[in-house]
């Protein structure tokens, strides 16, 4: 199948491009190349917009009303991944907030089981925590906390079909575990963590490729104690970004990218329930969470996650760095693939990926989106309108 895009702007690899043929196979691209003279199968009038790689995100712990924690089956991550592809994610890591050893299990199979159904967009599952620090657990709940052992090791280490990406405070664990763990192809992070710069460059020495939203719930950078977040800017790690206006200060975003550069920087939502839907509140783990004014906070003032979705992420990224398109949009599809040795597949408008891409009009709102070649979502106004 031939999608001919045109009057927009285009992100390849190799830069932007007005317009392009995308031909599909089996829901793989297997070519770019100009438009053609004869009709393609589905032509679409981008409208001054663009067509970016559809968006990886490695940390949603709900949507459409769905909280992951409370619903670890295949129906719950069918219905967050749903809500996220409307706002142009077509791959995720559903989100298990510290919890016990057998809800940790009954996660682990549920996105076994999701992937084996083929649910869109879902890839593998991020576990955050419980293995993480009482000193900066933010809105984990304290008794959950726990150390690493034996049986929870053998539980992560098994195969699984997916990536398996863990969030711990490295200060509290052994080396050896995190080298076990990365051994069997665990994706180890840092968060929720007080770590010491030195502690957390020994977790790096181990393994250790990623820091969970960076500055948040994490050591901070002192002149003298670098933290954990001195230890994310001195070395080649992943570092995933919160961009809403609240959980960081503009000028921090742009400190940030500006040390690691796009090619280390990961958007991510953190993502609560309340995306996709305009409810006012929900519960977690027991808490009652308000979500007011785009934010969601329990009554004592601890954030819990967010009411984000990766599209606004984008939008506000672009506007607190002034950077170009291209470049956060790969931030927020080519560099997190990378993160999760999957960008062979995904994160690119390129010839042996997946052909997964989102159409944001000029001002950077969603219109649609694409899963393997195939339309998943849609704004209220009709492709009709823009599709011959």
């Amino acid at each position: 199948m031939i999608f001919r895009f045109h009057n927009g702007r285009i992100a390849l690899p190799g830069g932007a491009v007005e317009a392009a043929d995308l031909t599909v196979i089996d829901g793989v691209l297997a070519a770019v190349s100009d438009p053609g003279d004869a009709p393609a199968d589905r032509e679409v009038d981008l409208e001054g917009g663009w067509l970016l790689p559809g968006f990886v995100d490695t940390q949603v712990n709900g949507g459409g009303g769905v909280l992951f924690n409370d619903q670890v089956d295949v129906a719950a991550i069918a219905a967050i991944g749903a809500a996220h592809a409307r706002f142009g994610t077509t791959a995720f890591l559903p989100t298990l907030i510290s919890d016990t050893p057998a809800q940790i299990a009954a996660a682990l199979a549920a996105v076994d089981a999701a992937i084996e159904q083929g649910v869109p967009g879902v890839v593998g599952i991020h576990i955050e925590g419980p293995f993480i620090n009482e000193a900066k657990r933010g809105i984990h709940e304290a008794h959950r906390i726990r150390r690493l052992d034996t049986e929870i090791l053998a539980t992560l280490t098994a195969p699984h079909r997916g990536r398996v990406m863990l969030t711990l405070a490295p200060e509290l664990c052994d080396e050896e575990d995190i080298r076990t763990l990365v051994r069997h192809g665990v994706i180890v992070s840092a968060g929720h963590s007080d770590a010491t710069y030195d502690e957390a460059q020994r977790a790096i020495g181990a393994g250790l490729t990623g820091f969970t939203h960076l500055f948040n719930a994490m050591s901070p950078l002192h002149h003298r104690n670098p933290g954990a977040v001195g230890a994310a800017f001195d070395s080649d790690s992943y570092c995933g970004l919160i961009v809403d206006d609240v959980h960081l200060h503009p000028a921090v975003v742009r400190l940030a990218v500006h040390a690691k550069g796009k090619d280390r920087i990961m958007l991510v939502t953190d993502a609560m329930p309340s995306v996709g839907t305009d409810v006012s509140e929900f519960t977690l783990q027991s808490k009652r969470i308000a979500v007011k004014d785009g934010v969601c906070i329990f009554e004592d003032g601890t954030l819990a996650g967010t009411h984000l979705d990766m599209a606004s992420a984008l939008r506000k990224t672009v506007e607190v760095t002034g950077l170009s398109v291209p470049d956060v949009s790969a931030m927020a599809s080519a560099t997190p693939a990378a993160f999760l040795s999957l960008e062979d597949r995904i994160g690119a408008i390129a010839p042996g990926q997946r052909a997964d891409w989102v159409w944001l009009d000029a001002g950077l709102d969603p219109r649609a989106t694409w899963i393997g070649g195939g339309i998943v979502s849609e704004s209220t106004r009709s492709l009709a309108q823009a599709v011959q």
